[in-house]
């Protein structure tokens, strides 16, 4: 049973009545008063809050307790390195069983952060952190006391099985906007720009900021952002690797998707029926796969013109719930989706199916993202529930579910990135996890 699920096993015991709540313990009905009375310490909301947070505290316990944890039997070291000397077990198949055995014995530590500016290191919380693609540096958006966000990056170089310390650089020079979405760029380098996408004030805006500007190095001499202008709100954002689409970047906005070549100015504008909050460009061809929040996931080729219509839309797949986050799989054969009322599925493009389904996900109105490394068959999301879960890629078993360091709440839903080399080519896999103020690592021992 997934220790986060927030069904109750009451109607087996006792019915249901409108307006009262059953304690099993005490075995009799108390009456419920509305939620937003503030002298009524029993409400809906705190009943479910207690047991939830009961449920949090019980795993967290039994993982202190407990390291060497499998959800298969006869997952272990010795069995497999046995199967895969007598030639039961492929290559592929031996270390994807190892890695769902590390999976399961990485335990939690917390991440000493150092800042040049001592007065801001962990007052703010954090908000989304993504990896660039080395896994070498963390670029971070932390809520602000007077209202909207910090940016900074964070250099995974000192992370490692001695030391659990980083170095975070902060630029206080944008502070004032709101962030929906952030991606890595690549203009000059790989991973040389940031793409923001968020509210400034009303409307939206886009920009597009060097990772320079986030150094510790030569304060004098830092380029200024390279491109920002105003938008309708802005929901999802991507960069373009694709040589025919060189220099480009999307934005997802309301009913509408706008392409921008940032040297040279142009856009192209592409009408939808819905809100695109999720975007990836492929990379073998200059495609991009939309998600919207009617449920529909489309493909544009950015080559053509703009059209009007829907005749553009090259491939189209439909979810039954706003689609909040998408991946496509390296060899762009297949798209994992995820949507608001917590189904993950992996559909297969030349088809249009969908051929695999991941159980135990949580969502209900949230924007949260899916973290793919195929590389160790893993699957990572973060639910609404602030616990963290774990799949196989293969057969879409449930490996792990970590819950919070803190209590979950709407507010703390922490932030994840997992690598197989965090901190750069000489790196470690593990997770980083952040939450509220705090960073964690979650290591392989």
């Amino acid at each position: 049973e997934d220790p986060s699920s927030s069904s109750s096993t009451q109607s087996s015991v006792a019915p249901e009545l409108p307006g009262f709540y059953y304690d099993p313990e005490k075995n009799r009905y108390f009456r419920l008063l509305p939620g937003h009375n503030n002298h009524n310490p029993l409400t809906k909301d705190s009943i479910q809050h207690k047991a939830m947070e009961c449920k949090r505290l019980k795993l967290l316990e039994e993982e202190e307790k407990q390291h060497q944890k499998t959800t298969r039997a006869g997952l272990n070291s010795s069995v497999l390195l046995q199967k895969r000397q007598l030639g039961s077990l492929t290559p592929t198949s031996y270390c994807r069983y190892i890695h769902e055995l590390k999976v399961n014995c990485m335990q939690r530590r917390k991440i000493e952060i150092h800042s040049p500016d001592s007065s801001v290191a962990g007052t703010n919380n954090f908000k989304i952190i993504v990896a660039d693609v080395a896994c070498e540096r963390i670029f971070t958006v932390n809520d602000v006391e007077h209202g909207g966000c910090k940016y900074g990056i964070i250099n995974l170089s000192g992370l490692g099985k001695e030391s659990l310390t980083v170095e975070m650089y902060d630029n206080l020079y944008f502070t004032n906007r709101k962030v929906n979405s952030v991606c890595w760029a690549s203009l000059t380098h790989p991973d040389s720009h940031l793409c923001l996408m968020g509210i400034a004030e009303t409307p939206g805006c886009a920009s597009l900021l060097p990772a320079s500007l986030f150094s510790s190095t030569n304060p004098g001499d830092r380029p200024g952002m390279l491109c920002s202008f105003k938008i309708s709100t802005a929901w999802s954002c991507a960069w373009c690797l694709n040589p025919q689409a060189d220099n480009c970047f999307s934005t997802g906005l309301t009913r509408r998707v706008l392409v921008t070549n940032v040297v040279t100015g142009h856009r192209q504008t592409f009408g939808t029926s819905s809100d695109v909050l999720a975007q990836q460009f492929a990379t073998q061809t200059p495609v991009l796969y939309n998600g919207c929040r009617s449920g529909e996931i489309f493909s544009i080729d950015v080559r053509q013109r703009n059209r009007k219509g829907q005749n553009w839309k090259a491939i189209r797949l439909f979810h039954g719930s706003a689609v909040t986050s998408i991946h496509l799989m390296e060899a762009e054969h297949y798209l994992m989706a995820a949507d608001m009322a917590g189904k993950i599925k992996l559909w297969d493009l030349r088809t249009a199916k969908c051929v695999k389904q991941y159980k135990g996900h949580h969502n209900e109105y949230a924007l949260l993202p899916l973290h793919v490394n195929e590389e160790e068959g893993l699957l990572i999301a973060v639910g609404q529930d602030c616990y963290t879960r774990i799949w196989s890629l293969q057969d879409t078993h449930l490996l792990r579910t970590i819950p919070s360091p803190h209590p979950s709440s709407k507010d703390a839903i922490p932030s994840v990135v997992f690598s197989s080399r965090l901190g750069g080519s000489r790196g470690v896999p593990g997770l980083l996890m952040a939450v509220k103020q705090d960073l964690y690592h979650f290591s392989y021992n």
